[in-house]
This record gives structure tokens, sequence and C-alpha cells, in this order.
């Protein structure tokens, strides 16, 4: 070899070794200052819940405060156009929700595109929502529902987070399958929906079940069913709808971590690394279980593949179901 070709050859190697050393050190002196992470709806919601949740032991393993910021409306996406819009530096983070898959087939125009736009790190829960009456209305079963509905078409109101949301499509579904007619009552979150149900201004809703457990183990809201396929580890007496009389029913909803699209990967590895060892710490994990949501912890190509795959899903939904974008 020519000493010029050697000299080229240290050169290279000089160069990687650097590299390597640069992404190492950025690894480890990230973060420097405060974390911030985006809930794109309002306090008392099950994303709201699972971020401030996970964000205590984020700090802890982080050595950083993780804040969590609720920025609701638009359908979840004024959040998500924050971070979609903010510097890839890995200080402002989303913790995204099902409505990433859902709203580019329910809105004409989103101000983002979710697989594009934005940073898959973890899926961090995997949990169903939950058909819950007001106990003034005079059914305790989903067949109960239905019989009493049929017969008051239009009549009867539900609650969701907002056009276009998880517990907003659970319900279409619910009435498409069921061949029922009630009127949507949207709000800018799923904790003003159930605080609307629990005071008897509304008479159901399909909220997260981390979000409407609670009040129905209190008695102050009825459970009818989970909207997932089998019934959850934290309330195995609550039947699933598909077996409490609509066969084949099944709707879940999700949460996890994104950043801006265009983060260093190393900062990517490093949030992976840590929302993960936040959800295996017992604490957390049995945290969400006991509220019924399924901790995830997916790789980020995991969380894109599925991001990718629910957005196919329900924009057949809210094709079959005749919903027309806004």
């Amino acid at each position: 070899m020519s000493k010029a070709l050697r000299v080229c050859a240290a050169w290279v190697m000089s160069a990687a070794a650097l590299a390597a050393l640069e992404s190492a050190h950025a690894q480890q002196s990230y973060p420097v200052r405060a974390i911030r992470m985006v809930v794109p709806s309002s306090p008392g919601g099950g994303t709201d819940i699972t971020a401030r949740i996970i964000a205590p032991k984020l700090s802890e393993y982080l050595g950083q405060q993780v804040v969590v910021e609720n920025r609701a409306g638009a359908g979840t996406m004024i959040g998500g156009e924050i971070v979609a819009h903010a510097p890839p530096d890995g200080y402002t983070l989303l913790m995204g929700i099902s409505t990433l898959a859902i709203n580019p087939a329910m809105y004409k125009k989103v101000p983002y595109d979710a697989l594009k736009d934005l940073a898959p790190i973890s899926q961090v829960v995997s949990l169903p929502n939950i058909l819950v009456s007001h106990p003034s209305l005079p059914v305790r079963t989903v067949k109960e529902l239905i019989a009493f509905a049929r017969t008051r078409p239009g009549q009867l109101n539900f609650a969701s987070a907002g056009i276009g949301t998880s517990p907003h499509l659970s319900m279409e579904l619910f009435l498409v399958m069921t061949k029922l007619k009630m009127v949507h009552v949207p709000y800018k979150g799923s904790g003003q929906g159930v605080v609307d149900l629990l005071a008897g201004h509304v008479s159901l809703m399909t909220p997260s079940i981390l979000t409407a457990l609670p009040y129905a183990k209190e008695g102050r809201l009825h459970a009818l069913g989970v909207t997932s396929a089998k019934r959850a580890d934290g309330a195995p007496d609550i039947p699933t709808i598909g077996e409490a009389g609509v066969p084949g029913y099944e709707a879940t909803q999700w949460f996890g971590v994104l950043a801006p699209a265009g983060t260093p990967r190393d900062i990517v590895n490093r949030l992976h690394s840590q929302v993960v060892r936040a959800l295996r710490a017992p604490e957390i994990r049995d945290r969400l279980s006991a509220d019924g949501a399924e901790p995830v912890g997916s790789t980020p190509e995991e969380f894109a593949a599925y991001i990718r795959s629910e957005t196919k899903k329900w924009a057949d939904v809210i094709r079959n179901a005749g919903i027309k974008p806004e």
C-alpha cells in the first residue's frame, strides 16, 4: 500500500473513530436540561394519566425533569403539531395516541404527517376503552342497552374525547354493528367528557379503561363492557362487548412516545432504553396493569410498523362506517 493510501486509510479510520466518540458523548451527555412531554388532550384522560405515571420514573432515570404539558384541541392535532414542528433535539416529546393513525382519514387537512414528521420511540401501553353509562340510565348490560336504545333512536347521547378520537370511533363502531342511532357530544378530551358523564349531562361514553375504571369500581358509573377482544387483566369481571352481545366487536387504544423527525438516533436510542426501563419497573408495571393497561415497550421500528398498520385499519373502519372527513 502506498504511503498516500495508508495516510488516507488512517484518516478515514480516525474520522470514524471520532464520529463514534462524538456519538457516544452525545448519548451520555443528553439530557442537560428539562424535557417537555406534550400530551395532546386535557388532564384526566388516559393519555394524561399514562404520561404522569411514567414521567417521574423517566425523570429519575434521565437525570432531568420530564415535564408533562397538556395541549388539547383539534382532535389532538394541536399537541401533535407542536411536537412535529419542534427542534429535533430530544427536549420536546409527544405522548402520542391512537388518533395519530385515525386523523389522516378523519380530516381533510392534518398539519403534520405522523409517519414522516415524527420519530417513534416506543409504544408505551395498549389498552381497551370501556363502555360506561350514567347510573340514571336503566341498563346494566350491553344487551339491555341495545334493547333500550333501539326503541329510542336518536334520543340517547354519548360523549367522546373529540371527533375522530378512539372513544368516538369505538362508539361509532358499536353503533354500526348494532344499527343503533345516538347523538355524539364531542369534548376536548376524555377528562371533560367523563366529568359531564358523572354529572348526568350525557348518558354514555367509551373512554380508556385508565380513565373510567376507578369510577366504575366506586359505582359512580356502570361498566357495560370493555372494547378489547379479551377481558382486561385489571377488570376481569367486566365482559368484553363482543361476548356481552356484539360478536366480533373489537377496538383498542394505545399510547406511545415520539419525538420530532430528525432527532439523532443516539438520542432516540437513549430515550427508548429509558422508556422500556421505566415500563419494566415493578411499581409502574403494576400500576398500569392494575388499571387495565398492558405495558408494551416496543422498539422504534416496531412502533413505526404498528402505526402504519393502525392507519390502514382505521381508514377502513371510517370508510365502512360512512364517516366523512371534516
